[in-house]
């Protein structure tokens, strides 16, 4: 079996839970997957696509700038360009990225800070901090509709082969050295975003009586 197709193959298993999840409302989200590193070349869902649906279009290979390389009429997801962003700043082998509802809520919960702190949770060991209460932060950005200006804003956060950043009223984008960590780290962020709404609700409830 070709690399390409293995890949192809862990892309596709991602998209099934995550979509078995329903983290794909409308068309939205976008994932993708390192194939190669010279020449860099990587896999992103197409454009427009039912991400809860599975064909042999649902994704693409791209070059290192993320425009397609295969004969196709599918078009690389709009946001193709952060995730190339990561494959040339580190050494990410999976970059995903969704629309939860708990992810857009705590950007509002959140909108005047530039990051949210999270301690003392069991989940954070999936992150990678094991210490007692280990705090954890992810970054903030504002949404911006032009993809250029969003990915010269999203790029400063690109330090390393794992990482997170969450953009107002939008969504995240996490990546990891290969898709099992990816998926590892979106879990973890999207269990702390969902208690932290939720303890929100219930404070705001109990305050009120």
């Amino acid at each position: 079996m070709s690399l390409y197709v293995t890949r192809w193959n862990e892309l596709a298993a991602v998209k099934k839970e995550l979509a078995g999840r329903d983290w794909f409302y409308g068309t939205s989200g976008n994932l993708s997957i390192k194939v190669s590193n010279e020449p860099l070349t990587f896999l992103v869902t197409a454009s427009g696509k039912d991400k809860r649906t599975f064909t042999s279009h649902d994704f693409l290979l791209v070059d290192k700038n993320g425009e397609r390389i295969e004969d196709t009429s599918s078009k690389p997801s709009a946001e193709t360009l952060l995730h190339a962003k990561i494959y040339n700043k580190t050494n990410a082998g999976c970059v995903l990225h969704v629309h939860t509802i708990d992810n857009n809520v705590i950007t509002e919960l959140y909108k005047h800070e530039t990051h949210i702190e999270f301690t003392g949770n069991e989940i954070i060991k999936a992150l990678g901090s094991w210490e007692q209460d280990a705090k954890v932060q992810i970054p903030i950005i504002q949404n911006v509709a032009h993809i250029p200006t969003l990915a010269e804003q999203f790029d400063r956060y690109v330090i390393g082969d794992t990482g997170a950043v969450l953009i107002e009223n939008h969504g995240i984008t996490v990546w990891g050295r290969d898709a099992f960590e990816a998926k590892k780290l979106l879990e973890a962020w999207e269990f702390l975003f969902s208690y932290q709404v939720k303890l929100a609700t219930i404070k705001n409830r109990v305050g009120s009586f």
